[in-house]
């Protein structure tokens, strides 16, 4: 199978699960439980996405400047600083330990 038939076949799925989407009842979307059930994932999937970009290298964990850096960024988003800053402060704090170790 080559890498367009690949593509092919995938965006026929995801147009495919999208479709399905549409005939989702408004009212069974709309209850209290399955709203917050959608918020909650959004959240746990983003966080889940970032663990595994900060600290994983393969097969494995890796700490090192970027975890300090991200815990900065978490911090000044509690603080609902601007993004901008949270980014420099981010990358700031991470050059910073770089530089020392």
């Amino acid at each position: 199978m080559t890498v367009w038939q690949i593509i092919i076949l995938a965006s026929i799925a995801v147009l495919a699960i999208k479709l399905v989407g549409y005939l989702i009842p408004p009212s069974l979307v709309e209850r209290p439980t399955p709203a917050r059930i959608a918020n909650l994932l959004t959240v746990a999937l983003l966080a889940a996405l970032i663990t595994v970009q900060t600290l994983g290298v393969g097969q494995g964990i890796q700490i090192d400047a970027r975890v300090p850096a991200l815990i900065v960024a978490a911090g000044l988003f509690a603080l609902r600083v601007p993004f901008i800053l949270v980014v420099i402060a981010a990358a700031a704090v991470a050059a910073l330990i770089r530089l020392v170790f």
